[in-house]
Formats: structure tokens, C-alpha cells, sequence
């Protein structure tokens, strides 16, 4: 049985040769599409396996490469030569080989590498090339990074997912470590009001964007991320809760992805709901409100999941653990209960005993009620490491934090640049 194909190159000078080598037995071409909502339309049919699209489609992105991939066509990026610059954005974008039109000898074993990625794609490596091409000049950022990425996600009802964010990245970069602060949260993020940075752009939705059109790099992330210090930079989130259809999961990825090579730590504030939609669920052409959660989430190397100590918040905190282990199977969240206060009447040992019986897990890190410094920090529009470095919820999340990163808590804190009023500008 041949293998059917889409052809949709743009106006190239190779698209005769493409066609000639996609004349034998093993293949025919369903269509010569002549824009991108002809490919992907033709490619909902499911007549097609592979698709050969070039740098010069218009309106070819990331996202339009995830929606052929979810219709179960590989796609192959076709490049004038194999040291062309086309090479390098196809690869952003996330095509699954690479194939040069100076080699159409090699067709018949591109089209079958494409093929075999779709259907099982390695989590860490980018997208191949033919066996005669060679990599692209500057193209060195596609290399896998080596950050660690945390997670920190929490259920509804305010329990401090973005409080504890906040000071989690800070007390990370206060070890010296660049670190970067993602704003994932899709239901309208709040670390950019709370370092007093009141403009209405968003880091991260111009990286989403950049990730689109595979010019995402991690310089260009950089500068897309405010700086709070030295070593410490925050990607700031969706100022309107309307704005969510921008951050898809494909995305989010790709942003995540580039922020492993630009930091040693990125930590991800993400939103509360691991809700999927059913009535949407079974279109994949739908944008997914929570689909960017899960996808930060399953992305991250570690997982925080923090609760508050009263009875409403255990109650949904322990029904989280348990939603979090139908979602995403196999993981081990660390677990983090906040605002533990004495008048709550109930002990460290006895939260901990309560949520342990209810989820089997074992392990739980206690933060203390600590009103008087947040509040402080959040009037001054800075981190709880600036403002209040001895105060004992910042204690408590910087043994944290070296308890995440396997460092030692230093017992000196570096000092740096306080941007905290210039910010308010």
C-alpha cells in the first residue's frame, strides 16, 4: 500500500523534483495544497500519512505542525539545500525530519524516518535530518538543556501557589543560580502584580509567540523575561483571564523547553483546574483552557503541591493529590502544606497524619503563617528574600529550596540590586 502525501511548499523553485520523487510505487500525492488552511483541511481527512511543507509556506508555525501531527501525519521540512538557513527555523518548528532537495535520493528514507518519529517521538531530541544534511549555523540552542524545571501547582481556593512560587525562584537565585519565574497560570497570573509591574504586556504570551513562528531562542527568551536581579528573571503571565486560547500546550512547551537552556532553574506557577473538557475533549482542533496546566506539569521535573492547614483547604488539597494521580499517573508530587498556625488547634504531626492516611503520601513539608511579611513584601511590590529575609515563611522556603535543588542553605544572604520601587514606575 502507498503512502499518501500532502504537498505544500509555497512557492520554491524544488517543488518539481519534490513531485518527481514522490512519483514511484511506494507513494502518491493526495494533494498540492496552496495554503495552510488547504493543508490542514485536506489533512483532517485522514487520506494522508506525511506532509512536506517548506520555510517558505506562509502561515506555516509550531502550532500548525502539532495540529497535522494530532491528524496523524508526520511532517517533513524541505530545505533548497542542506547548509540552507531554512533548515534551522523548520527544526523550531518542530517538524519530524529534515530533508534537502540537493538529495532526493534520500526521499523514500526521510519520508519513513518522519513516519517512525511521529508514532514514537523522543521527549529529548529535536527533529532529524536526512543522513547526508549537517546541522545549521547558530543552531547550537536546539540542543537539549540541562535546567531542572519545578512545577509548583496547588486547588483551588488561594492556597499560595503564586506566594510560594515567588519566593521558591528567589530563594533559588539567591544561591547564585540563574533562575527564571514562569507565570503559567491560565486563569489570569498574578506574580507580575505582585512585584509591581503594572503594563499590560505579557513575557510570556511574546515567547508564545515566538515559539509559533520558530524564532524562539534563549537569548530572545531573555529578553522577553523582566529582570529582578541578577540572577533572577520573571516571565510574566496573562494579564486578562480572556487571553488563555494564546497559551496553548505546544506552546508552553516549547517555551519551557528553551527556558531548560537559558536557566538552571525554571519554576512554573500553574493554574488550579486539571479539568478537561468533555464536550471539546474529543475535537483536537479545540483549545483546551487547561491544557497548557497539564502540559506544564508533565514537563516538570519535580512537582511542589501546595495546600493550606485549615479544613476546607486539606479537604481540597488531598482531593488534588488524588486528581493528580489520575492525570498524570506515576508521578511523586512534593508536597507542601502552607499557613500552619496554632489556631487552627491542630498540630504539625496531626496535618501531616491526616493527609498521609488520605493519599498515601508520606512525606510533607510544613510553611508557617507568616501574614505580616507577605503583606509587607506585597505593599512593596518585592520578594519575601528582599524585604523580609529573616521572616519565617522566607526560613522555611529557603530550606526548602535547597532541599529541591540538594544544595546547602546558605547562611549568609547574597545582596544585589532591589528594584522593588523602580519597578512601581
Amino acid at each position: 500500500m502507498s503512502t499518501g502525501l500532502l504537498v505544500a511548499v509555497g512557492a520554491v523553485g524544488f517543488e518539481a523534483a519534490l513531485l518527481q520523487a514522490a512519483a514511484g510505487p511506494q507513494f502518491h500525492v493526495v494533494r498540492r495544497c496552496v495554503d495552510v488552511p488547504d493543508l490542514v483541511a485536506t489533512a483532517a481527512s485522514r487520506q494522508a500519512t506525511a506532509a512536506l511543507v517548506s520555510a517558505q509556506l506562509r502561515g506555516l508555525d509550531s502550532e500548525i505542525v502539532a495540529r497535522l501531527r494530532e491528524e496523524g501525519v508526520a511532517v517533513i521540512g524541505v530545505t533548497p539545500e542542506s547548509s540552507s538557513a531554512d533548515e534551522a527555523v523548520l527544526r523550531r518548528l518542530g517538524v519530524d525530519q529534515i530533508l534537502s532537495a540537493d538529495d532526493m535520493g534520500s526521499f523514500a528514507d526521510a519520508v519513513a524516518a518522519a513516519q517512525h518519529r511521529a508514532t514514537s517521538p523522543s521527549p529529548d531530541s529535536g527533529p532529524s535530518r536526512d543522513r547526508h544534511g549537517s546541522g545549521a549555523p547558530g543552531d547550537a540552542a536546539q540542543e537539549p538543556g540541562g535546567g531542572q524545571v519545578i512545577a509548583v501547582w496547588g486547588p483551588t481556593g488561594a492556597p499560595g501557589r503564586s506566594v510560594l512560587s515567588l519566593c521558591l525562584a528567589a530563594e533559588l537565585a539567591a544561591s547564585g543560580t540563574a533562575t527564571l519565574l514562569v507565570d503559567a497560570d491560565v486563569y489570569g497570573g498574578a506574580v507580575a502584580a505582585m512585584l509591581g509591574l503594572l503594563d499590560e504586556s505579557s513575557g510570556l504570551l511574546a515567547a508564545a509567540r515566538a515559539a509559533n513562528s520558530g524564532a524562539l531562542r534563549p537569548d530572545g527568551l531573555a529578553g522577553h523575561a523582566r529582570e529582578v536581579n541578577a540572577t533572577l528573571r520573571v516571565l510574566t503571565g496573562i494579564p486578562r483571564a480572556d487571553r488563555w486560547t494564546e497559551l496553548t500546550a505546544p506552546l508552553l512547551r516549547n517555551v519551557v523547553e528553551t527556558a531548560r537552556r537559558l536557566c538552571a532553574f525554571t519554576v512554573l506557577d500553574c493554574g488550579f483546574s486539571l479539568e478537561l473538557d468533555e464536550e471539546v475533549s474529543y475535537d483536537t482542533a479545540a483549545p483546551r483552557r487547561n491544557g497548557a496546566t497539564l502540559e506544564a506539569l508533565s514537563e516538570a521535573d519535580t512537582l511542589v503541591v501546595v495546600g493550606g492547614a485549615d479544613p476546607v483547604s486539606l479537604s481540597r488539597l488531598i482531593r488534588g493529590l488524588n486528581d493528580l494521580s489520575e492525570s498524570l499517573p506515576g508521578l511523586t508530587p512534593y508536597v507542601v502544606v502552607n499557613r500552619v498556625r496554632g489556631s487552627l488547634g491542630w498540630s504539625e504531626d496531626e496535618i501531616a497524619a491526616t493527609v498521609t492516611r488520605a493519599t498515601g503520601v508520606s512525606s510533607i513539608r510544613m510553611l508557617p503563617d507568616d501574614p505580616a511579611a507577605c503583606d509587607k513584601a506585597l505593599v512593596h511590590g518585592r520578594t519575601l528574600t528582599e524585604c523580609a529575609p529573616e521572616a519565617k515563611i522566607t526560613k522555611a522556603v529557603r530550606a526548602m529550596a535547597a532541599d529541591l535543588a540538594g544544595l546547602t542553605a546558605p547562611a549568609r544572604r547574597p545582596t544585589g540590586p532591589r528594584l522593588g520601587r523602580l519597578r512601581r514606575r
